[in-house]
């Protein structure tokens, strides 16, 4: 069953041509991955999905709904959450709060009820901080609850995020390069949570740079250069394909003998 479907999306800066006709679908309770070389267009197509640009033309399909060029803050309430490359975390709150955060859109934000201090008020905050503990431990970061997010390792910070984003209760999660400065061992722990997401139910569309990461946690990868789409298919379909293992090495090479490792390296 589909959760997103993008249409013969394309998005032109100027006389550049960042992401040229590029329809995929991704599939529910599935790791779908977005890969390529650097200035393929893959944070650019990202954005146009989730509402940060507007496409030049083409169309972007939530479930049922059409979501091309809806506002960003619109997308969570519709159950799409997303984490960001670079970390979005406020390093001068607690690393629970931090999590909290994720659940605003929930919750009632009215002056005269924070004023007030209203009894259902208080009982969601209660409710958030219980759930937001369950999100952290989710994600293996609850040794971090009474911490403050700047005591917090850059791996850990990275998993606070992914926990903020299930604040939401998304049904599909957008990740941007989750594993990006981390170390072998944190990189392999963020690929069990990613694997473990899916397999509980989520939809994940994940951008990524590691590519042995990306091989052993897809479904499905679309791969992406100069802006179109290059292939799509399993992961052992892309690891095999010509065109994708030029693209990588930058040069016209066969299948042979050793390729999967060349591109797994790339």
């Amino acid at each position: 069953m589909k959760s997103l479907e993008v249409k013969s999306l394309s998005k032109v800066f100027g006389g550049l041509r960042a992401v040229q006709d590029v329809s995929f679908t991704v599939r529910k309770s599935t790791v779908h991955s977005i890969i390529g070389p650097n200035g393929a267009g893959k944070t650019t197509l990202i954005n146009l999905i989730t509402g940060m640009y507007t496409p030049t033309s083409g169309q972007v399909l939530f479930g049922s709904q059409d979501i091309t060029a809806l506002a960003p803050q619109k997308l969570p309430a519709l159950g799409m959450a997303r984490s960001f490359q670079n970390l979005q975390v406020c390093m001068n709150m607690s690393a629970l709060d931090n999590v909290m955060v994720g659940a605003h859109l929930r919750q009632n934000s009215s002056l005269i009820a924070g004023l007030l201090s209203l009894p259902r008020l208080r009982r969601d905050d209660r409710a958030c901080r219980e759930e937001a503990l369950k999100a952290m431990a989710r994600v293996g970061v609850a040794a971090y609850a009474d911490a403050q997010a700047s005591q917090m390792s850059y791996g850990a910070l990275k998993r606070l995020e992914i926990a903020r984003a299930l604040m939401t209760r998304p049904s599909l999660m957008l990740m941007d390069e989750p594993a990006a400065g981390l170390n072998p061992t944190e990189t392999a722990e963020v690929g069990l949570l990613i694997r473990q997401l899916a397999d509980d139910g989520l939809t994940v569309v994940l951008v990524e740079h590691d590519m042995p990461l990306v091989m052993s946690v897809s479904d499905t990868i679309t791969v992406l250069d100069h802006g179109k789409k290059l292939a799509d298919g399993t992961p052992a379909e892309v690891r095999a394909d010509p065109q994708v293992i030029a693209a990588y090495l930058g040069a016209e090479v066969s299948v042979e003998a050793g390729t999967e490792e060349q591109l797994e390296v790339a």
